[in-house]
């Protein structure tokens, strides 16, 4: 039997849950900087990954296998030599969807109920009713590009606050409590349609800059847009004239081209955008929840078996 190697902690309960699994392999626990050179490539399992380790972990004696990754995101990892070598790569995809829906309609509640500007001014200790009339979620159409598991939580949550869902994905298939799904084909119909547009999309060669100049032109006049998927789907600039020129009357943004986003960048001064600095998907039980689908991955690996949840595909990227 094999080494796995975890680059994360793991709590006692969790190590006796990894052993029942996986019996006759060796667990190690470990920094990525602070280990051996031996120690990475005898790994056959990997739970995590990092830059640091990535030479010997890919070096030609290496007994690598499998990589279970800490986060849904793998467009900072090696693909194509990952590929090459027919290693086995699976996300925690679903980790995220309860705190990233929850951010969503944080940022969505915080413009249409005022809060954002309330809790500027209750610094001032100033009385400022809106200018403008307060909104209400319910009867709109939210549009959720990327519909994953983290697109359908915010569908059925969407559902409750009694909007209308629609949704765009590659395939094109039906999703729970979305109404009409559009293929990536129809996303400008798709966005014409919407009041609110959340990206989720993950970032492929695919994806990129998928919200572009066109993109943005498409969507109402006065549409919100939310962006919790990953930075380069969007095109900054074409999203920055769009918001300028009132176009876009509200932006939640999480994810950035550049991140930090540099204090000079225009979107920071904009009125009319919320900005959280890449939290959405951050969660007390994300070591939980991401340990748990390692550990029914590791159980079919462990009899031999296809991985069950999210097994990335490297043609798709996801």
């Amino acid at each position: 039997m094999g080494n796995i190697l975890s680059l994360h902690q793991l709590t006692e309960e969790q190590k006796k849950q990894v052993r029942a699994a996986a019996p006759g392999y060796e667990l190690i626990i470990g920094k990525a900087q602070e280990l051996e050179s031996k120690q990475i490539r005898e790994a056959e399992v990997i739970l995590g990954w990092s830059k640091h380790i990535a030479e010997e972990a890919l070096h030609p004696d290496s007994k690598l296998k499998w990589i279970q990754t800490w986060s849904a995101g793998i467009d900072k990892l090696p693909l194509t030599e990952l590929e090459k070598r027919n290693i086995l790569l699976t996300n925690t995809s679903g980790v995220h969807a309860i705190p990233i829906t929850e951010q969503i309609f944080g940022m969505l509640l915080s413009h249409t109920r005022y809060l954002q500007q309330a809790a500027l001014l209750q610094r001032q200790k100033t009385w400022q009713p809106p200018k403008g009339q307060l909104t209400e979620l319910r009867g709109k159409t939210l549009l959720i590009t990327g519909v994953g598991e983290i697109g359908r939580e915010t569908a059925r949550i969407a559902e409750a606050f009694g909007m209308r869902v629609i949704g765009v994905r590659r395939s094109g298939k039906e999703a729970p409590h979305v109404e009409h799904m559009y293929t990536n084909e129809q996303l400008h119909e798709a966005l014409g349609a919407a009041d609110i547009v959340v990206n989720i999309l993950p970032f492929t060669k695919e994806t990129h800059h998928f919200f572009d100049e066109k993109a943005f032109a498409a969507m109402r006049k006065g549409a919100f847009f939310i962006n919790v998927g990953r930075g380069g789907t969007v095109h900054t600039d074409a999203l920055v004239r769009s918001l300028e020129q009132k176009h876009i009357a509200f932006a939640g943004l999480d994810v950035f081209e550049e991140e930090p986003l540099p204090a000079s960048h225009p979107l920071w001064s904009l009125e009319h955008v919320l900005i959280t600095p890449h939290i959405a998907g951050d969660t007390d039980r994300y070591a939980e929840r991401a340990v748990d689908i390692f550990l029914t991955n590791l159980n079919a690996y462990a009899a031999d078996q296809e991985l069950p949840l999210n097994l990335v595909n490297y043609k798709t990227q996801y």
